[in-house]
């Protein structure tokens, strides 16, 4: 029987906004003017070396970046230098603007919603089923729940830089379990990434995944869950 819940953040409750409105909030902030085919080209650098967090993952990784990668999540300086070497390594137009959108992406107004978490969250408060984050991050990503509406929906949040290690290690949720007073197979884990959040069945956790699309694209992703819980 389930009785808790665990969440991934980014791609399953909310969703960093796209690559050109990450960029288009970064010049602005920086003051920097690009025309339409140098943003393009530089939307389309940034894209490939996969420097939005939260966004498409690398499709190059320069090898002095290659180790840091891998453990981005597990300090806030760590992943602060792994996505500004990205963004500086796709070439920008001044390097100020890597600081600008490393900044923009803990805003929560980057940030948005899929249509069905506040009401499979909502629900689940409803039922007293208890709801954990667990989340690979680099930041305090509390504001951002506050600021849509969200964290009286959560009951716990374990973050990997506030722990020193990264999901799929087993303290990342096994910690969770804990701190929400259940067993982990009566702990649910929802999460977009199989190896990172498929990491929880190893201490017996039941798992549902769902895809990492835009919010447009994916109105119904976490409504299944429900009918887990019965």
């Amino acid at each position: 029987m389930i009785r808790g819940v665990m969440f991934d953040f980014s791609g399953t409750l909310l969703r960093i906004e796209s690559m050109e409105e990450w960029l288009d909030a970064g010049l602005a902030a920086t003051g920097i003017r690009l025309s339409d085919e140098e943003f393009r080209e530089t939307a389309g650098r940034l894209t490939e070396y996969g420097a939005l967090p939260g966004g498409s993952a690398p499709r190059r990784i320069p090898p002095h970046l290659a180790a840091l990668w891998q453990e981005r999540d597990v300090s806030t300086d760590q992943h602060r230098a792994a996505y500004g070497g990205l963004a500086l390594a796709a070439g920008l137009p001044a390097p100020e603007l890597a600081q600008a959108l490393y900044d923009r992406h803990m805003s929560p107004a980057a940030w948005r919603p899929y249509p069905d978490t506040v009401p499979t969250l909502r629900e689940l408060r409803r039922r007293g089923v208890p709801v954990a984050v667990v989340s690979n991050i680099g930041w305090d990503l509390r504001p951002v729940f506050r600021t849509h509406g969200l964290d009286e929906l959560v009951d716990v949040y374990v973050l990997s830089y506030e722990l020193g290690v990264q999901k799929p290690d087993p303290l990342m949720f096994r910690t969770s379990c804990d701190l929400l007073g259940l067993p982990p197979g009566e702990v649910l884990m929802v999460g977009d990434d199989r190896t990172a959040d498929g990491g929880a069945a190893a201490l017996g956790c039941p798992v549902h995944f769902v895809d990492h699309l835009p919010v447009d694209r994916r109105p119904h992703g976490l409504t299944p869950l429900l009918d887990r819980l019965g």
